[in-house]
This record gives C-alpha cells, structure tokens and sequence, in this order.
C-alpha cells in the first residue's frame, strides 16, 4: 500500500524586534525582523530573517499594486506626524500593522508570483537593488540572491537552539547577535541585525 499524504501549505511571518538604528547623528529609524517560515513551494528558502524599515514597505506596497492592478491591496499602517519611535504603543501599533499586512498578501497567489515580494522577504538588497535583479540588468538571478543571502545567514532560531543543545562552544560573535547587545552596524547576520548603511538610501 502507498499512501500518498498532501500536506498543507502554510506560510508562517513574523515581524517583531524593532530596533532604533542610526542614520547619521541627525536621523533615526526603527526597522523590524521579518522571519519566514514555510512549506510553500513558492518560496525559494524555507527559513529565513532579514531587517526591513517602513518606507521599504511602502515601496513594496506601491511595486506590488502597480504589476497587479485589479488587486485591491492591504493598507499599510499609516504614516502619522505624531508617529513617536520611543513611544513603544506607537512602534508596536506599527509594528502589527506591517505584520497583518504581509499576511494578508501571502494569501494571494498572484502577488506572490511576483519576485520583489520574495527578494524583500528573504533578502536584504535595497529597493534600487530589487528592481535592478528582478529586470535583469544584475548578475545573479533572484534564486541566486536569495541563496547567497542565506549563506550569509545560517543561522535562524532553529539552528540556534539545535547548536546549543549540541554544544556550548559557539563563537563569540553568535552570542552577541542573537542576544542583540552587540554592535546593529555593518552586519547582516541573520541575528537579525540591521542591515549596512550601504543599503539604506
């Protein structure tokens, strides 16, 4: 006998961990940790962490609705004047919203045939960065981006937790990213950290 089990997609996001992070010595910004987990065959990776800021959001939001126009897509939370990122009611009233928003789009099908979703969910290229894999006009593919960012990034909470069990002579490094008291800059690592000053524009 041979029983065939169909197992059902699901597709798990979280954003949590918003972290202040520096600009310049004028500007601030709070980003947020996106971690996927999956079975769905649309996705590339079926664990992964990247660190993304609200005006990305937008974007994403804009590039989505513009290639599937009949679409009504999600609202983003909105963008208020009074938003305070040390008022943690404020960050984390945001923080749901973004999360609701991306659950609401990894429900459709159409919108998560589009390759930007997946570079900025399992990435963490800048939106100039995207457009430029996604029309062709990069050297690596959008799979390819997504696997090398992951081999940056072995580390997921998962692993964490498999590696302690096994053994407690992890590197320093681990200790300091996944507890979040090391240095946020100049890192990608799937801590999650934020992301080099380089990509944010």
């Amino acid at each position: 006998l041979i029983f065939i089990m169909h197992l059902q997609e699901f597709v798990t996001v979280l954003v949590r961990d918003p972290r202040i992070q520096k600009e310049d010595s004028w500007h601030s910004y709070i980003d947020y940790e996106i971690f996927i987990h999956t079975n769905s065959i649309c996705f590339t990776r079926k664990t992964s962490c990247v660190r993304r800021r609200y005006r990305e959001f937008v974007w994403l939001r804009q590039r989505l609705q513009s290639n599937a126009v009949l679409i009504q897509l999600p609202e983003l939370p909105s963008r208020t004047p009074f938003f305070n990122m040390n008022n943690p009611n404020h960050v984390d009233h945001r923080r749901q919203g973004l999360q609701e928003f991306l659950e609401k789009i990894l429900q459709d099908a159409l919108l998560l045939s589009d390759s930007r979703l997946h570079l900025f969910l399992q990435t963490q290229l800048s939106p100039e960065d995207m457009e430029a894999c996604v029309s062709g006009q990069t050297k690596y593919s959008v799979a390819d981006a997504i696997h090398s960012f992951a081999s940056l990034n072995r580390r997921f909470p998962i692993e964490d937790e498999e590696r302690k069990k096994g053994k407690n002579d992890a590197d320093s490094d681990s200790e300091s990213s996944s507890s979040g008291l090391g240095p946020s800059d100049d890192s990608i690592s799937c801590g999650c950290k934020a992301s080099p000053a380089s990509e944010e524009s």
